[in-house]
């Protein structure tokens, strides 16, 4: 018997099997076909947490577990030259350093809530294998080691308080083989005593086992049976061919509970881990080039170089995450912005900051945001986004005549994606392109109580932006607002301080 083959986990997937056998729906991917509930595809906008033991060291990212172990790397040399030796310090012994002391879950859901976040998913168990919740399958976990608090039971319930939907995030998936730097000298993963917490350490080439396939599935229904999340977030290597029969079984027995819940879920994946219409395709710090007709998501982080703590942090610039938030909404999508807490539990206060602008430019200008669908073209100009994961860099800034369309309510959502001057021409909305053939009524400014001017030419609806509003404009982006198929109004969305 391995520590993957216990009583526990024979009788744990007996239940799992048993409630998919019992509900009305098997493990097949016909029968798995979904749609993207109403409160996703409406909210568009969600936080991402990303915490752990890994925000004690505080250096080069959250995968410092693993690259502490990997000679060579940077993460290697600092360990060694800040806390010693890896056979005499390792990754378990910053467990005892990771205390929460400050961490409050309400006031977490509360800066969420500010930021004008719909839905918030916490990783509940990153590569490292330290589960923040009270999973049975392990002793290394939050409520027994570190805070010693179940992280994901105290968000849950007050994300919830906050009128926010509760989601959960696995990585479990790689700590097959996410320790094996550190067999491969004398360090602590091959150590007995903590063999347990550091995984079967294999090559990233082999396959998992039959025995940590069925860990892999018993840990990720509990968490869905102990929280009832309405998201469940899966990272890469879920695509390895061994785990297509698990993720059957495991969507079948999520969406049969979640029928006796009565709440709509939804199963994020990239890559081709999933059929179409079996999850929703998920972009890691990138975007889409045009709509995509089925509704999917970019997750990304305030960070360009970690989604955990670390000390050197290079944020990104507020107005690029609206920016980015706006053109992946135009294309039918939602964006998943991650945060990463310090092992104390305090969220830096330059995050903080930085979710106060996206929330206040919401605030004002949420109306072209949430509850909105692609419009006939997802936006015009000059600024071309680069399609894929691991893009969010790459491409040139946007500008003043990068424009992107939603439309709800019998209006049309223009959102300019730079700071706008004085005058703002929308060429997609000219009276001869035929892209929306109906005379316009009348055009507003959204945070703006007055009237704006605004006349309409073959060539493009010209809005003169009111001169109170000018200041405002080149602080923050400009967001126009334009009427949908049954044209009645145009606004135009401004960013305000």
């Amino acid at each position: 018997m391995t520590r993957f083959d216990t009583p526990l986990h024979r009788s744990r997937l007996a239940e799992i099997d048993r409630t998919i056998a019992e509900g009305p729906l098997d493990a097949s991917w016909d029968a798995l076909q979904t749609t993207a509930p109403d409160w996703y595809v409406d909210g568009k906008f969600g936080i991402f947490i990303h915490w752990g033991p890994y925000a004690v060291p505080a250096f080069g990212s959250e995968w410092y577990p693993r690259n502490m172990y990997i000679e060579g790397t940077p993460e290697f040399e600092h360990h060694r030259a800040t806390y010693g030796d890896q056979s005499e310090f390792g990754y378990k012994d910053f467990i005892p350093s990771f205390t929460a002391d400050s961490f409050d879950a309400a006031e977490w859901a509360r800066i969420f809530r500010r930021a004008g976040a719909q839905f918030v998913v916490p990783v509940a168990e990153h590569h490292d294998g330290f589960p923040l919740y009270d999973c049975s399958f392990t002793r290394w976990k939050a409520t027994e080691m570190g805070p010693k608090r179940d992280v994901i039971g105290e968000l849950s319930e007050a994300v919830r308080a906050q009128s926010m939907v509760f989601g959960a995030s696995s990585h479990r998936a790689e700590h097959w083989f996410f320790f094996n730097g550190g067999a491969r000298f004398d360090s602590d993963v091959t150590q007995t005593e903590s063999l347990d917490l550091y995984g079967p350490a294999q090559r990233e080439e082999s396959e998992p086992t039959t025995e940590y396939l069925e860990d892999w599935l018993v840990r990720t229904t509990e968490l869905v049976d102990l929280y009832r999340p309405q998201l469940v977030w899966f990272d890469w290597w879920i695509e390895r061919p061994s785990f297509a029969p698990y993720l059957k079984r495991f969507l079948a027995y999520y969406y049969t509970r979640a029928l006796e819940w009565g709440r709509p879920v939804a199963v994020n994946y990239k890559y081709d881990a999933l059929p179409a219409g079996t999850g929703v395709f998920d972009v890691e710090r990138g975007q889409l080039a045009e709509t995509r007709a089925d509704f999917w998501q970019t997750d990304t982080s305030v960070s360009k170089n970690s989604w955990s703590y670390v000390e050197n942090h290079d944020y990104k610039q507020a107005d690029d995450l609206i920016a980015d938030l706006v053109d992946i909404v135009s294309k039918n999508g939602a964006l998943l912005l991650n945060v990463g807490p310090k092992a104390d539990g305090t969220i830096p206060e330059a995050e903080v900051e930085l979710l106060e602008t996206i929330g206040a430019w919401l605030s004002r200008n949420g109306e072209a945001i949430y509850g909105t669908r692609p419009w006939t073209i997802a936006g015009e100009g000059p600024t071309a986004v680069t399609e894929g994961a691991f893009t969010d860099t790459a491409r040139e800034p946007f500008t003043a005549e990068d424009i992107r369309f939603t439309s709800a309510r019998d209006h049309v959502y223009a959102t300019v994606l730079a700071p706008a001057g004085e005058t703002v021409r929308i060429r997609s909305l000219g009276s001869s392109t035929g892209l929306l053939p109906r005379d316009i009524e009348s055009v507003a400014l959204l945070g703006h109580a007055g009237e704006v001017t605004w006349r309409r030419e073959p060539d493009a609806l010209v809005i003169d932006v009111p001169s109170e509003a000018v200041g405002t404009l080149t602080s923050f982006r400009v967001t126009p607002l334009v009427p949908a198929t049954r044209p009645r109004r145009i606004d135009i969305v401004g960013l305000g301080d």
